[in-house]
C-alpha cells in the first residue's frame, strides 16, 4: 500500500512541478528569447480525453452497458 501510495504522490509532484514551471515561465520577448515550456498542455488534455474515452467505452463493453448493442 506505502509503494502504491508513494506511486501516486510521485506523479502528482512530477505533473504538478512541470506546471509551476510553465506557468512562471516569461514568454514575452522574439521567438528565440525564450525556453520552450517543458510540457504542450493542450497535447496532454487531448490525450487524457482520449484514454478516458477509450477506458469508459472498454469498461462498457465489458460490463454489457455499452450503447447500441
Amino acid at each position: 500500500m506505502r509503494v502504491f501510495f508513494g506511486i501516486i504522490i510521485g506523479i502528482i509532484l512530477t505533473v504538478g512541478g512541470a506546471y509551476i514551471v510553465d506557468s512562471v515561465r516569461d514568454t514575452s520577448g522574439s521567438e528565440g528569447s525564450f525556453n520552450r515550456p517543458v510540457v504542450n498542455w493542450d497535447v496532454v488534455d487531448h490525450s487524457i480525453k482520449g484514454a478516458s474515452d477509450t477506458l469508459r467505452q472498454s469498461w462498457e463493453r465489458l460490463t454489457g452497458h455499452a450503447k447500441g448493442d
